[in-house]
């Protein structure tokens, strides 16, 4: 399964993933179809699934385009979102399965910036390959979605799921947000050397118009302020002991950044 990073939108990306063997794709998140169409017309692919993680129209903007050139494509997406996601198909519950090419995707129910988001993990088949992880706007390289719909403590619980898996994780989230996200991360866990590191290769990276996603979780478990809720620093930065308490702050503070 190959994964190729498609732009949208102002900042958006789309994934499309890829099975050159029998020559399908299948598609996450499109926010709009343009891109999509284009790459499908290079590799002279089918289209067979699209996968959501949300019903954010910057991620489901492109379904009913792509149903109509493609009318037997199944549209995935969480069972709560029914009603939601535009042309869905299949109601995806925790634990639940997805499969394409040779990789069986495991769904991982992750509310907080939505009520109904899901993220999709696709694990390893070797010890050499990485895990795929698309988790939509739940994990950012470097930060954590907006909470519309769901609380401190449903997103803690969400990104601790996220956060449980292999550091060989490619994290393919659906925005270029990573430097703004670690400037905040600056302002509240200044004194992190892997941090420091972080931000000056991001820097880089963007003064050359360069894409930071994916991004490795491993790194992400390093630098990313989200996913440290338990550690001195940011609970200093919080005023706060309580692990979602500091969260919770932390997330005010990076609303008002």
């Amino acid at each position: 399964m190959q994964v190729i990073r498609l732009e949208a939108l102002s900042d958006n990306y789309i994934f499309l993933l890829y099975d050159e063997q029998n020559n399908v794709a299948a598609v996450v998140d499109p926010a709009e179809v343009e891109p999509v169409l284009k790459q499908l017309a290079q590799l002279n692919a089918d289209l067979v699934a699209i996968f959501n993680t949300h019903h954010h129209h910057d991620h489901v903007g492109g379904n009913q385009k792509l149903i109509q050139k493609f009318p037997q494509v199944n549209v995935y997406g969480g069972a709560e979102d029914k009603g939601r996601i535009p042309g869905q198909r299949v109601f995806l519950q925790p634990g639940d399965r997805v499969q394409f090419a040779n990789r069986v995707g495991e769904v991982i129910f992750v509310p907080g910036h939505t009520r109904a988001h899901i993220a999709y993990y696709f694990p390893p088949q070797t010890t050499n390959e990485p895990g795929e992880l698309f988790c939509g706007d739940t994990l950012f390289a470097g930060g954590c979605g907006r909470l519309f719909e769901g609380t401190p403590a449903q997103m803690v619980e969400s990104l601790s799921k996220l956060r449980s898996l292999p550091d060989h994780t490619r994290v393919w989230c659906a925005h270029e947000y990573t430097l703004k996200n670690l400037q905040f991360a600056l302002t509240i866990d200044g004194n992190n050397t892997d941090l420091q590191k972080r931000i000056h290769e991001v820097k880089t990276q963007r003064d050359r118009q360069e894409a930071t996603v994916p991004s490795w979780l491993g790194v992400e478990k390093l630098t990313n302020p989200f996913l440290r809720w338990e550690q001195p620093a940011l609970q200093l930065a919080a005023n706060s002991s309580d692990p979602i308490q500091t969260f919770a702050r932390i997330r005010g503070m990076k609303d008002m950044f």
